[in-house]
């Protein structure tokens, strides 16, 4: 008799879940193709792509099936990354909005240009 040596998972999840990844992927190409602008269009272009991503690993690589100190070792890094970048991005907004407030600078104005 011979034991099985690994343990299987079902096939049809990865199936369902590379059809999401195309129905992701489509969604994401629909951004551009229907010309979303301005914040929205940045904010469903990182969503998708961070969706994506969070089902290749949870699935492709297995993170969903291990225990629960190996997902953390893997995510905690890249989870605390992006907080560190969102506090970044808060405190530069502030610093921009700061300038403009105290020093008059229009950021949205047309540069001079220079004749000679």
């Amino acid at each position: 008799m011979s034991s099985a040596s690994g343990q299987q998972h079902p096939l049809g999840i990865y199936l369902k879940v590379w059809i999401l990844l195309f129905v992701l992927s489509l969604f994401s190409y629909m951004v551009d193709y229907l010309h979303v602008q301005g914040p929205l269009r940045w904010t469903l272009v990182l969503l998708f792509m961070a969706l994506k991503a969070g089902f290749i690993m949870a699935i492709f690589m297995h993170v969903v099936w291990e225990r629960m100190a190996l997902a953390l070792t893997i995510l905690g890094p890249p989870s605390i990354l992006l907080l560190l970048i969102l506090l970044m991005a808060i405190e530069g907004n502030y610093t921009e909005s700061a300038r403009v407030q105290y020093l008059g600078h229009d950021p949205f104005a047309a540069p001079a240009h220079v004749s000679h």
